[in-house]
């Protein structure tokens, strides 16, 4: 083994995934560029686009891999053993290919997890072979996720984690993302780690009138025009709306932008479609908002459903309002939910899957009234980070219980929390009763979010906790 070379000024984010669905790869990207000054070089997968700020950065290199055709549904029970065993074969030997020969040697790797199989194993060869650092950013744990599958009693599973913890106590330093993984980590895996908590970026803030007024002229067609739907949300009730430069919540009278006071209620969600966010939820929840709001307004059932969407769409003032959910992103169990909406009878509430641009979905969250997040955490231990971006931008949030959700949402100051369906309705209800005026407790939450949000941001914790440690680590590795 030759010997250890002086600082190179080098650093490489590891992302055995779509580096545009990995914000917090991305933002240990442009840290290490802006505020270590390193030349930064990214191997991953393509698919989704990344923000803005990577692309035009000059320190920073992005190295798109291939990735694993997808297994056909029809593949033979026979056959699928083998493919299990070749597709980690096939990545590791790209991933040693990249990271021993594509890119310049690094002084570190800085790699997500999960996945843990074959990352691990690979960074921690070209490291060796690289005479690179290796530190690992815990998100999760690898066969917490596995066995979401397979069951916690699953040989493979047993195996995954035995592989994810020899290799994780290989790494020169850990990050993680809550101090209760942190603890699991010290306590069971023998590995310190330290806490960098997510924190949003400066472009997630608090959205301009102007601002939210652009973005849904631009989204105005995916919102009243989906293809084959009708619903509360489909009906134009100003013949004359285009030519006032208007959309569903807002119109340019007079070179001023106004909100509307019969504007639906805008809930958000992100999802990655995946078995740790039961997306059912929701759905049950929207429809039981549907039901108790009729029969809070004795509504006559027999009214025709676009005979009410006019009444909502004109003058008439409601105690509760329609609400429009839209869920961003993209994941393997997409289809299956859109099919399950499109079957809901739903008379004052409407969703919309939508996938957006990096800089759209800022805008959107500060555009909304309220946000959900349906993540339950496959080992209880990490945080959603689509909160922590709903707060930068002054979103309160609902988000379903689980251990160290507290960690994050304070209830009754910058969100509620929720453990069943019916519970999500009971909040639904209570925070928007007297939308848009005159709903209190919404505003609280909303002037909560906004504090939490403006409290920390990503760049002052990356630069507190983060890069004290790579640096060490750099120092330690080099002559």
């Amino acid at each position: 083994m030759a010997k250890k070379k002086g600082r190179r000024g080098r650093a490489c984010v590891v992302v055995l995934g779509d580096i545009g669905r990995s914000p917090r790869m991305q933002y240990h990207a442009l840290s290490l560029a802006r505020q270590a000054s390193l030349e930064v070089d990214i191997v991953a997968y393509g698919g989704s686009e990344p923000h803005s700020a990577l692309l035009e950065h000059q320190s920073i290199h992005i190295y798109k891999m291939k990735q694993w055709p997808t297994i056909p549904p029809g593949l033979l029970k026979i056959l699928k053993p083998f493919v299990l065993v070749l597709k980690p074969l096939i990545q590791l030997l790209m991933l040693l290919w990249y990271l021993c020969f594509k890119i310049a040697a690094p002084d570190v790797f800085l790699v997500q997890n999960p996945p843990s199989v074959p990352t691990l194993v690979a960074v921690k060869l070209a490291s060796w072979l690289r005479q690179s650092a290796f530190i690992i950013d815990w998100h999760n744990f690898g066969y917490t996720l596995l066995a979401l599958s397979l069951g916690r009693s699953s040989r493979f599973v047993t195996l995954y984690r035995w592989f994810e913890k020899h290799f994780g106590k290989m790494a020169d330093a850990s990050l993680c993302v809550t101090k209760a993984m942190q603890h699991e980590l010290a306590q069971n895996w023998g590995i310190k780690a330290t806490v960098l908590y997510d924190q949003p970026p400066e472009f997630f803030h608090p959205t301009t009138l102007e601002e939210k007024h652009k973005l849904f002229c631009r989204l105005e067609k995916n919102l009243i025009q989906p293809d084959g739907i009708q619903d509360c949300a489909t009906i134009v009730d100003d013949p004359l709306q285009k030519d006032l430069n208007g959309n569903l919540f807002s119109v340019l009278v007079d070179d001023n932008i106004v909100s509307k006071s019969d504007r639906p209620a805008l809930i958000v969600s992100s999802t990655s479609w995946t078995p740790d966010e039961d997306f059912g939820i929701l759905l049950e929840a929207a429809l039981m908002y549907d039901r108790r709001v009729a029969a809070i307004l004795n509504e006559d059932n027999s009214i025709k459903e676009d005979v009410l969407w006019n009444e909502m769409s004109g003058e008439k003032q409601y105690l509760y309002p329609r609400l429009l959910f839209i869920i961003t992103g993209k994941g393997p169990e997409k289809q299956k939910y859109e099919e399950m909406i499109k079957r809901l009878c739903l008379r004052r509430v409407a969703f919309r899957t939508m996938w957006l641009p990096a800089e759209d979905y800022p805008l959107l969250l500060g555009s909304a009234d309220l946000g959900v997040c349906l993540h339950t955490s496959s080992s209880g231990l990490d945080l959603p980070m689509k909160v922590v971006d709903m707060f930068g931008c002054g979103l309160p949030v609902c988000a379903v219980s689980y251990s160290c959700i507290t960690e994050l949402v304070e209830v009754e100051k910058n969100g509620l929390l929720f453990s069943s369906s019916s519970e999500l309705a009971d909040e639904l209800l209570r925070l928007l009763k007297g939308f848009p005026d005159a709903c209190d407790e919404l505003k609280l939450l909303r002037n909560g979010a906004l504090e939490t949000g403006s409290s920390a941001r990503w760049d002052v914790a990356w630069e507190q906790n983060a890069k004290p440690l790579i640096l060490e680590v750099i120092s330690k590795n080099v002559c």
